[in-house]
């Protein structure tokens, strides 16, 4: 009815419609409520990941559709506040099953963006939820979300996930390994010397000022990312190819009891290395875990706010309360998972008369 689309292309055009996508535009990426236009967020994180997730499902030859619609969806179940956020509201759901932004995410577009009025949910395909439940693997013990939305319709969830789910997962990785040192360099949080540590990463940037030696140094930096994205990208695709050789169908993925898209042993081992080096460089920067603190704050004081007094929450919310637990405080905690940085900040100075300070670190 609405023009010549497959089942894939649907899924993918109702994430894009969503309440959930949109809102991920003013959802911590790394910095959190940044002031600066260039810093990535939740949204453009999104975006680039699809455009990672294309390139390698069509050089493939898989379901290029599919796995874009993964890519655009895998974080619509991030908090505010990113994985400060997640924290918090894992604390305060500790005793009511805990919180988690992948089941979240399965709980957004199964249960809580309901913009029709035929169903529940955007009446996704199996396969988009199968793979957005596992794209890291099976679970084995999942949590009560999505244990719950499993019983309802059956995800297979001890099975390995297809081609397309893998892809997105490592397409994740090389977005966010190299858009990180972007926005970290571009907030001085990381300098070239600390990069060039990384000997993968110094013989990037040899070849760099090699091939442009009057280049000014911005666009030298912003060359290497480029280049370090591209190298991630032929690595995946040249291991993949060797993983799949002589598979004949999507079963055949599924049986072979293992990832197979992903990066090879050498990029694997160097791909940790970095990420371990950005957790100690960028993500544990000293003014990020004070910033990430007083997010925390924001979050376990909103949860404790609407716990005790839930007419401080919108009618549609209060609507579907009830007082049993623990339905209570998962309904109020799918309020506040839905919250965007800056209406966080904005409900925490409503209801205790102070905008929480020190947040925007960039």
């Amino acid at each position: 009815m609405r023009g010549p689309r497959s089942d894939f292309q649907r899924d993918r055009d109702r994430i894009i419609h969503s309440m959930s996508f949109r809102r991920l535009k003013s959802k911590t990426q790394v910095f959190i409520a940044p002031e600066g236009d260039h810093y990535r967020t939740r949204l453009t994180h999104s975006l680039e990941v699809a455009q990672i997730g294309r390139v390698i499902a069509r050089a493939l030859g898989v379901d290029e559709d599919l796995t874009e619609a993964l890519c655009l969806a895998h974080d619509l179940g991030h908090p505010p506040f990113g994985h400060a956020g997640e924290d918090a509201l894992s604390e305060a759901m500790q005793r009511f099953g805990g919180f988690c932004h992948n089941a979240q995410a399965l709980r957004t577009v199964m249960r809580l963006e309901s913009p029709y009025p035929e169903h529940d949910g955007l009446n996704l395909t199996w396969d988009l939820l199968e793979g957005l439940a596992k794209h890291n693997g099976p679970v084995a013990a999942p949590n009560w979300a999505l244990a719950e939305l499993d019983a309802a319709f059956p995800l297979k969830l001890g099975d390995w996930p297809s081609l397309e789910a893998q892809i997105a997962a490592v397409s994740d990785d090389i977005a966010y390994d190299n858009h990180d040192i972007d926005d970290g360099l571009r907030a001085g949080f990381l300098d070239l010397d600390d990069l060039l540590q990384l000997d993968f990463l110094a013989d990037q940037w040899r070849s760099v000022e090699k091939r442009f030696p009057t280049a000014p140094r911005e666009r030298q930096l912003r060359e290497l990312v480029r280049d370090q994205i591209g190298v991630m990208v032929n690595d995946v695709l040249e291991h993949t190819r060797k993983a799949v050789a002589g598979m004949e169908s999507v079963a055949d993925i599924r049986a072979c009891g293992r990832m197979l898209a992903g990066f090879s042993p050498a990029m694997g081992q160097y791909e940790r290395a970095l990420k371990r080096f950005m957790y100690d460089k960028l993500y544990f920067h000293p003014e990020q875990v004070a910033a990430a603190e007083r997010a925390r704050d924001v979050v376990a004081r909103l949860f404790a706010a609407y716990s005790q007094d839930p007419s401080l929450m919108p009618e549609r919310w209060r609507e579907g309360l009830c007082e049993n637990e623990p339905e209570r405080s998962r309904r109020i905690a799918d309020f506040i998972a839905g919250m965007s940085d800056r209406f966080a900040m904005e409900a925490c100075a409503r209801i205790y008369g102070t905008r929480p300070v020190g947040l925007v670190n960039v």
